[in-house]
């Protein structure tokens, strides 16, 4: 398609059974001035689509990773936006029409990156949660800053930005293969705002499959690489630091990785003892209350 508004990136490997949803959400945005670009990092078996004047393949010549996929995307971009989507995610019909709407009447110091809300979709395919984006100006750090209540950094999936501004920080990092959106947005954040808009417009699929966030061997990997390459980032912010990693502990801790968690939660200690030790109290008292209210509970059948 000549000159699109919107360049909508969906890199994939060896999901053939999930990505006709994702390319179908992309492909029904009620925003006409789009293209939806493919982008197969390789699959064992090349990705086979229906033909759409709307919808071009890009196969990488060898597997090199979500990062890199992307960026082979942004690359190969022919919009001034561009926007990604997961292979087993979804948009919602208006996610393009909203947010290049509420970009184009902000107030927020240019360059402006918008981000939206999100819908978790358990394996029954029910909604579990819900988050909502904050909004972060201009010289600030993602992920590091104080937020208002009910609003969450995991939103990063939505991002719409401008191609320009993403290629001219160097895209993703490569190196990373896993939390890159995380990085990417440490390095965002200081040179473009970011407008949190209050509308859920992307649904994000928990299922058994294969996926890189679950992987307990990239997930430390990652995560210590994140902190090294960010490290006088981090080291100025001690309690946002703190909080970082203990989030990182619980995460890996939901997921089986004990001896991560064990590790990072002595680690978050260290760094602020008191905010963290203060942290776990709470977490604990919440814990606590609600074991109580289940055992309240009336017993089916008594």
């Amino acid at each position: 398609m000549n000159n699109p508004l919107l360049s909508i990136i969906i890199p994939t490997y060896n999901r053939p059974h999930l990505l006709p949803r994702a390319v179908n959400s992309a492909l029904a945005q009620t925003l006409e001035n789009i293209e939806v670009i493919v982008v197969d990092d390789a699959s064992p078996e090349p990705v086979k689509l229906p033909e759409h004047p709307k919808l071009s393949i890009i196969r990488l010549p060898q597997n090199s990773g979500g990062a890199a996929a992307r960026n082979a995307g942004a690359k190969a971009a022919s919009g001034r936006w561009i926007t990604y989507l997961d292979d087993d995610d979804q948009l919602l019909p208006n996610m393009a029409a909203v947010s290049l709407e509420a970009l184009n009447n902000t107030k927020l110091p240019k360059p402006v990156a918008g981000i939206s809300g999100i819908e978790v979709i358990n394996s029954k395919g029910k909604v579990t949660k819900k988050r909502l984006p904050p909004t972060l100006p201009l010289g600030s750090y993602f992920c590091l800053e104080k937020i208002e209540p009910g609003k969450s950094f995991h939103c990063k999936q939505t991002m719409v930005v401008e191609r320009d501004v993403l290629l001219g920080i160097g895209g993703f990092d490569e190196s990373f293969p896993s939390r890159v959106h995380t990085e990417l947005f440490l390095r965002l954040n200081p040179v473009c705002s970011i407008l949190g808009l209050p509308v859920t417009t992307y649904r994000l699929f928990k299922h058994e499959g294969s996926q890189v966030s679950k992987n307990s061997s990239l997930r430390q990997i990652s995560f210590n690489r994140l902190i090294h390459k960010h490290k006088e980032i981090f080291q100025a912010r001690p309690k946002a630091f703190a909080k970082f990693v203990l989030q990182h502990a619980q995460r890996s801790y939901e997921l089986g990785q004990t001896r991560a968690a064990f590790f990072n939660l002595l680690w978050a200690i260290r760094i602020a003892p008191r905010k963290t030790l203060s942290k776990l109290n709470k977490s604990l008292s919440k814990a606590k209350k609600k074991a109580k209210e289940r055992s309240a509970l009336p017993v089916s059948g008594a």
